[in-house]
Parts: structure tokens; C-alpha cells; sequence
């Protein structure tokens, strides 16, 4: 959470049974709100945007040092650009496409990937404290994203009428139910496919970020409460729920290209 919005939105002097009016300043939506920083060319940037370019300047950056000069005998930081594109490459985008398709998708997954799993762990770095993808927009474009390489991947794979039996779950052998299946199957695989895909990420994120900031404000409340036990529970709280963190933003990005690549592997699939 960043520590301005913070500032802005609480007063800290709050207490448990404190004779100024206020309670416990729970946070809420103001927390994921926050005001432009600069303006470049008529363009506003703001602490989330912010981070999303640096984000990409560190995936962009640790791969050209891992990769640039590659060497028969990797050092340290080939050695980890070398396992993170193979956890990659054989653990996401081989297990769902296989080698002969998967391969040509292999980079664009390691991107999504590395640049995903950088934006949630900014919640839990010092100064930075706030996932980007806990702003619906960031997880909106990267589903667009996947949506715009498999939508028109199907079609070109199948043909338009193949395509249309793609996405509509097309089997003459259900008989009269047919037309309602179909109905069915279009909505979920052209509407909801892309909704439900961008909220996975954004929902875990969001929610994450407003229980570890829940009980970083909790643990300062009691404090300066002088209710230190109380207070002391609560830390513990916010450490355990750190390092469960640690762990979400992890999956989330694993969960996310694997998705994809489910969603590619549909288009590429044969249809009986």
C-alpha cells in the first residue's frame, strides 16, 4: 500500500477508545486509488503505471544479462535466466501444446510469465508495497492479450466455418440439444473465457493486497493502542500472510500462462 495514500486516508492518531471521534481506519477502494506522479506529453503516470514500466525494464534487463553473451558454462545469472525459461518452456508451454506446436510460443509465455509474476511481487517489496495486477486494468490488457492471438488463431487454423464449430462446441451427435450447447459455448468461450480470465489474476491480487494491508494498519492501530499483545498477534499476521503472498503472486502467474496456453492448445486442436 503506498504510504501517501495511507496518510491521506488515516488518521493515526486513531485509537481504541479514543475521546477524538475516530475508530479503526479500515482500508477500502481509496487504498488501490492513486494520483498522478508526473506528465509527459499530456500522458499522467502514477505509482501502478510506474511500476508496470519498471517491471518491464527488470524482465527486459535480467534476460539481455542472462542471454546477451551466453557461455558454454553458464554463470549465476544465465544459470537462472536458463531454469526460469525452461520451468517455462517445458513445465507450462510443453506439458499443454507439446514440443512441435509449443514452441514457437514459448517466448511470448516466458514474458507473460516473468513480466506477471514482477508486477504482483511488487505488494511485498519496501517503498513499492502494491501489486499492479490488483488494478483490473493491467490484468484487462494482458488478457486481451491472449484473447487476440486466439481468437484469430482458431479461424486461421480452421477455416470460418471449422472456427465457428471451434467455439461453438460443435458435435451433430448431441442431437437436439445442439442448438442450446452451442448457445452455451459461445458465451462462455468468447465472453466469459476472457472476463473470468482477467479476474482470476485481479481478484486474488486485490483481495491479497487489501488483507495484508488490513493487518499492517491493525498492527500500528494496537500499538499505538498500547494493546501490544493484540498487536503483536497482528504482525505475526502480516508476516505470515507476506510470505502466503510470496506464494499467491507465484501461481497466479503460472495459472495465467497456463490458461493461455490451454486456450492456444484449443485452437490448434482437431476438430471431430
Amino acid at each position: 500500500m503506498s504510504a501517501e495514500q495511507t496518510t491521506l486516508a488515516f488518521d493515526w492518531s486513531c485509537r481504541v477508545f479514543a475521546d477524538n471521534g475516530c475508530g479503526f481506519p479500515a482500508p477500502g477502494l481509496h487504498s488501490f486509488l492513486f494520483k498522478p506522479m508526473f506528465t509527459i506529453g499530456g500522458y499522467e503516470f502514477n505509482k501502478p503505471m510506474l511500476l508496470a514500466l519498471l517491471s518491464t525494464v527488470v524482465v527486459i534487463g535480467f534476460f539481455w544479462a542472462a542471454f546477451s553473451k551466453p557461455k558454454l558454462v553458464p554463470g549465476k545469472i544465465q544459470m537462472m535466466g536458463e531454469a526460469g525459461y525452461d520451468f517455462v518452456r517445458r513445465g507450462i508451454v510443453y506439458e499443454v501444446l507439446g514440443k512441435k506446436d509449443g514452441e514457437k510460443y514459448v517466448p511470448l509465455m516466458v514474458a507473460l510469465f516473468f513480466f506477471i509474476w514482477i508486477i504482483n511481487i511488487w505488494s511485498v517489496v519496501p517503498l513499492m508495497q502494491f501489486p499492479v495486477s490488483s488494478v483490473i486494468a493491467f490484468p484487462a490488457a494482458l488478457a486481451l492479450l491472449v484473447y487476440l492471438i486466439w481468437l484469430p488463431l482458431t479461424f486461421k487454423t480452421h477455416g470460418f466455418v471449422g472456427g465457428l464449430k471451434n467455439v461453438t462446441g460443435y458435435d451433430k451427435s448431441l442431437g437436439p440439444v445442439l442448438p442450446l450447447v452451442m448457445v452455451i459455448e459461445f458465451f462462455s468461450n468468447v465472453i466469459v473465457r476472457p472476463f473470468t480470465h482477467m479476474v482470476r489474476l485481479f481478484a486474488n491480487m486485490f483481495a491479497g493486497h487489501l488483507l495484508l494491508v488490513m493487518f499492517t494498519v491493525s498492527s500500528w492501530y494496537l500499538l499505538n493502542s498500547w494493546l501490544i499483545p493484540a498487536a503483536g498477534v497482528s504482525f505475526v499476521m502480516t508476516a505470515a500472510m507476506i510470505v502466503f503472498e510470496l506464494f499467491v503472486q507465484l501461481i497466479q502467474a503460472y495459472v495465467f500462462v497456463l490458461l493461455a496456453c490451454t486456450y492456444i492448445q484449443g485452437a490448434l486442436a482437431k476438430h471431430h
